[in-house]
């Protein structure tokens, strides 16, 4: 078992200083970009040499990590807490009102454009797929993720308020969007782990299952950010101080799985209320450089383990001609997605609250896809559709970190330069 995560960190050591040394590219697009080109080198290499079979045993080692469960259940907790540890407090309350709305509406409106769009693009390929799953496509596509949209604002200059309302989207809208996807799988298949048959739910049903989960995850963070901030501030000593915010990570989104209620909310909430309130009033100088320090540690070696795992993906992925087709279309139908998801609620707040230049534009291009989508992909039990939705998924990823990861800079200068 031990050989992974070797394979792993072995695989982020070097192409991190190939990236280094000669791309010199930021570190997440760097990663993706040289797992995806040595994915593909594998796959070449193959259909050459097809008795080395190099191609199956990466395919075992990968399905032997199950990315869903790795993510979902392991990594998703610790990259949210650290990415909202460093949220400021004062400005995501400023920027409140377009955080929430994007979140919930915002994705809302996103799934079903993307869910309406591939339902007809699969049936004009040929391919019929239920609208339902459509939908679960659509709102796999509809998050933008927080591990790769925190990495693009560490290295840019953007305007205060619209760093508030990037950032804090990411964090809350990929929460929202699991909540979405679970139940929309609860109605698809019966439950939200997939198992069983697609049952009828009333809106009743859906309703309360989403604010459970929702606000179920929000209360454990607030409970569970609190109980942590009485324990830092009873004591003075950075090591078991750091341990506690451990604990608290763990243990919280351990209760959230076994209640179910959303574990990345609670991250969220937990980590902002520790970033701020708990920096502030609970932890000596000492304590705070060590769990700033400690935590960007964290977050920068399980991002790039993640984006090294996103760019090996292809190599799962199905070749089929039509499921690329079907996939380049999916990349342009997320974008026009987003760009709607953004713009109405931009759009109806504009009498009240005035937006920045190009306000619409960035945050379309700034809404970067990334684990969370696949993951979710991935966590999907098996069916025909499976491969298409998984493809589909992954092209739309590797889009937005390549093309939109690269070309953001260059949009934020043209409006703020």
């Amino acid at each position: 078992m031990l050989e992974l995560p070797a394979l792993i960190l072995t695989s982020v050591a070097v192409f991190g200083y190939i990236n280094h040394k000669f791309l010199k590219l930021p570190l997440t697009v760097g990663l993706v970009i040289i797992a995806l080109i040595s994915g593909l080198a594998v796959l070449l290499f193959d259909a050459v040499f097809p008795f080395l079979s190099l191609s199956d045993i990466l395919k075992g080692w990968l399905d032997e990590i199950d990315f869903n469960r790795t993510l979902m259940n392991g990594m998703l907790c610790f990259l949210l807490f650290a990415g909202a540890l460093h949220v400021d407090l004062k400005g995501l309350m400023e920027a409140k009102v377009h955080v929430s709305i994007l979140a919930t509406v915002g994705v809302i409106i996103s799934t079903l454009i993307n869910g309406t769009f591939f339902f007809y693009l699969t049936a004009f390929f040929g391919i019929n797929i239920e609208y339902i799953y459509c939908l679960i496509f659509g709102v796999i596509v509809s998050p933008t993720d927080p591990v790769a949209v925190l990495a693009l604002l560490k290295r840019l200059k953007v305007p205060k308020r619209l760093e508030a309302i990037i950032g804090g989207e990411s964090l809350f809208n990929d929460g929202v969007a699991v909540v979405v996807f679970s139940v929309l799988v609860t109605i698809a298949f019966g439950s939200s782990t997939g198992h069983g048959h697609g049952m009828d739910v009333d809106a009743n049903t859906v309703i309360t299952l989403f604010f459970k989960e929702a606000f179920g995850g929000a209360l454990l963070g607030i409970v569970a950010g609190y109980v942590t901030f009485l324990f830092l501030r009873s004591i003075d000593d950075y090591i078991i101080e750091v341990i506690a915010t451990l604990a608290l990570v763990t243990g919280a989104y351990s209760i959230a799985l076994s209640l179910h209620i959303s574990g990345p909310i609670a991250m969220v909430v937990a980590g902002v209320f520790i970033g701020n309130t708990g920096r502030q009033f609970a932890m000596s100088e000492k304590t705070r450089v060590h769990l700033t320090d400690f935590w960007h540690i964290i977050d920068e070696i399980l991002n790039a383990a993640l984006f090294v795992l996103i760019g090996f993906e292809v190599i799962i992925l199905s070749a089929e001609y039509s499921i690329i087709g079907i996939s380049i279309f999916a990349v342009i139908i997320a974008v026009l997605a987003r760009f709607t998801a953004v713009s109405i609620p931009i759009l109806l707040l504009n009498p009240i609250i005035k937006r920045e230049r190009g306000e619409i534009m960035i945050l379309t291009w700034a809404g970067l896809k990334g684990g969370i989508s696949i993951a979710l992909a991935l966590s999907l039990p098996d069916m025909e559709v499976k491969p298409v939705i998984i493809a589909a998924a992954y092209t739309v990823v590797v889009f937005s970190i390549l093309i939109q990861g690269l070309s953001i800079e260059r949009l934020i200068k043209n409006f703020h330069g």
